[in-house]
């Protein structure tokens, strides 16, 4: 109860307020359905039924030194924090004294994560405020040691768990997350987290990286996001010998059984949270697939290695065609080489398919197909019959190693080359003017071949998009150095521009983080019920133009991360476009009213707004 009885008749007007000042604001613009209340646009007040060391001690309510006298006085905390309020601006300049102080990017990743812990506002203004710098902290490539290390290194409980324990208790569990409205969940498995492979229950880290790009990023609030990891076991013996391990401590759940499991999360989540927005982060091949393909027309989901990548590549291809003065939809000139045919490699490659096919310049699908070699750890995926019979047959299912390949993979199976070529022999062969990395295996990318490429290109396009860094397939100085500095290049993880002869080569980072928080702010202003390959394709080509073209001639194919709210506001608008085109869209909007308008409106942005004690029950 509280102490004042006055203070309840404050309390009661500001909420009177508040809900006044929301109603104005969805009449004026965004008219949402009842149904789906918005909970971003209370941003004049917070209130809480929270006291004393409850308050000090939640990241989403503490100010820490910030608090001001009366909300010390109603919050019940006077005396529990220093007495000089100090705002924002000294507590950031405190966090980034010590943060520099950080010897290694794990002790800052560390740091980091306390400061998340204790004072979410704080962290994401500083997040915000320093995004090319400490996006590589709180993400990759940072996040992969982050990862490995996640149960030597655990602090605190973030996010959800449900493991094989936990199977016909689900529909319970997820009632036990604290807030009732989640805009956006990234769920993992841990099965190939990066390239890096399985760490079991340890990739939580992922989830909860990728959702601080989305506050950070594309303004999502802070408490509307919900980080899951599904622990169906690992089939990493260290871990699995690891007595400090965190995650259940028995060998993966697979077929039916792994999919049942991953089926009855679905269906809780679903039941508490029917419109969030469901990411499905780091998955192996094929789970990746036959998930995405069984959930994308029922539920509001989309992968990110599959779609994401594939959307930011896509950006990077047609902006390189720009770069070389060429049209934007002159994508089926393009020889394509992708060494990878993992879950990122196919994605990558099908909505590069996808936009051939949509240019129009293409007569069918499968003539798209034959514009692109796809290479897996074997080599060349082509005839194992060549000199061998019929080298117009693809080879039969059931013959060596060829026997793995679903039919997504055997898209790309030239017929007329043979099985298992080098990467070097292919590039010889067909002179590739792209070449993308989708491997996971460093230096893949060889001298011999990188060489032979640029003999046969002016400005051969060489995107090396493995995380994190160590696992790239080459370097940029080896690229640069080995096409004399012609290069237009992009990578997974960050590299710094590099220096030849007397000239800046520009390096650029094909980062899912371009794509991924643009798409979920505007799933969740137009509250789109499904996630279309329209909108994937609409979120590339508006990346793909954001260049300026003098920027195009330095190489620079498109913004940085520093740039990511305001790219992400520019796919956020395609994205709603595209949901009401497609009738998806259940947000009304009023005609007349600017849609970038409403999305800029619609993101929470980390500043510090009074805090008001309420009565729980009133």
């Amino acid at each position: 109860m509280l102490r004042n009885p006055a203070l309840k008749t404050v309390h009661v007007a500001t909420q009177r307020y508040v809900s006044s000042q929301v109603r104005n604001y969805n009449r004026r613009a965004l008219t949402t359905l009842a149904t789906f209340p918005d909970l971003r646009m209370e941003t004049m007040v917070q209130t809480t039924t929270k006291h004393g060391m409850d308050v000090i001690h939640d990241p989403l309510l503490s100010k820490g030194t910030a608090f001001s006298l009366s909300e010390r006085e109603r919050l019940g905390i006077r005396g529990l924090v220093p007495p000089r309020t100090q705002e924002m601006e000294k507590q950031l300049q405190r966090i980034i004294r010590n943060l520099r102080e950080c010897r290694t990017p794990l002790e800052k990743f560390v740091f980091m994560t306390a400061l998340q812990d204790r004072n979410e506002t704080l962290y994401y203004r500083l997040l915000i405020d320093n995004l090319a710098e400490l996006s590589q902290i709180i993400y990759t490539p940072t996040v992969g040691e982050a990862c490995q290390r996640f149960h030597s290194i655990y602090r605190r409980a973030r996010g959800m768990y449900f493991s094989s324990l936990d199977r016909g208790q689900m529909a319970a569990m997820v009632h036990n997350w604290p807030h009732d409205q989640v805009d956006v969940i990234v769920v993992t498995d841990g099965s190939r987290v990066l390239g890096l492979g399985d760490l079991g229950a340890n990739g939580m880290q992922i989830p909860i990286g990728k959702l601080s790009l989305y506050v950070a990023g594309g303004g999502i609030r802070p408490t509307s996001i919900l980080p899951v990891v599904l622990d169906v076991g690992t089939n990493n013996e260290a871990l699995l010998n690891d007595p400090l391990y965190l995650g259940m401590g028995h060998r993966r759940l697979e077929g039916d059984e792994y999919y049942s499991f991953v089926d009855e999360w679905v269906h809780a989540i679903q039941n508490r949270y029917p419109n969030a927005l469901i990411q499905f982060e780091d998955f192996k091949y094929p789970h990746a697939y036959n998930l995405l393909h069984k959930y994308q027309d029922k539920i509001c989901c989309f992968n990110d290695d599959i779609q994401s990548t594939s959307a930011v590549a896509l950006a990077g291809v047609l902006a390189a065609l720009k770069a070389r003065g060429k049209p934007i939809n002159a994508l089926d000139e393009e020889r394509i080489i992708c060494v990878g045919a993992g879950s990122a490699g196919v994605g990558v490659c099908e909505g590069i398919i996808d936009c051939m096919v949509e240019q129009g310049k293409v007569k069918t699908r499968e003539e798209a197909y034959s514009k692109i070699w796809m290479l897996d750890q074997h080599g060349l995926i082509g005839n194992v019959h060549l000199g061998a019979g019929d080298v117009t047959k693809p080879a039969p299912i059931g013959l060596g190693d060829r026997a793995n390949l679903d039919e997504r993979q055997l898209c790309y199976l030239k017929k007329d080359m043979k099985d298992r070529m080098s990467l070097e022999e292919v590039v010889k062969t067909i002179k590739p003017t792209v070449i993308l990395g989708l491997s996971g295996a460093p230096g893949v990318f060889t001298e011999g071949a990188i060489r032979a490429m640029a003999e046969g290109v002016e400005k051969p396009v060489v995107f090396p998009l493995s995380n994190p860094t160590h696992q790239s397939e080459c370097s940029a100085e080896q690229a640069f150095e080995w096409t004399d500095g012609r290069a237009i290049f992009a990578s997974g993880s960050p590299f710094k521009d590099v220096e030849y002869k007397g000239k800046t080569c520009k390096v650029n980072q094909i980062n899912n983080a371009m794509s991924f928080p643009g798409l979920g702010l505007g799933i969740t202003v137009s509250r789109a019920t499904r996630v279309t390959s329209k909108m994937f394709m609409e979120t590339a080509i508006t990346i793909a133009n954001m260049a300026s073209e003098e920027q195009l001639k330095d190489g620079i194919l498109f913004p940085g991360v520093g740039s990511l709210r305001e790219v992400s506001k520019e796919v956020a608008a395609k994205v709603c476009e595209v949901a009401y085109d497609q009738g998806l869209a259940r947000a009304q909007l009023r005609q007349g009213v600017s849609l970038k308008g409403v999305i800029e409106e619609s993101m929470w942005d980390p500043e510090y707004v009074p805090t008001i004690r309420i009565d729980g029950h009133m």
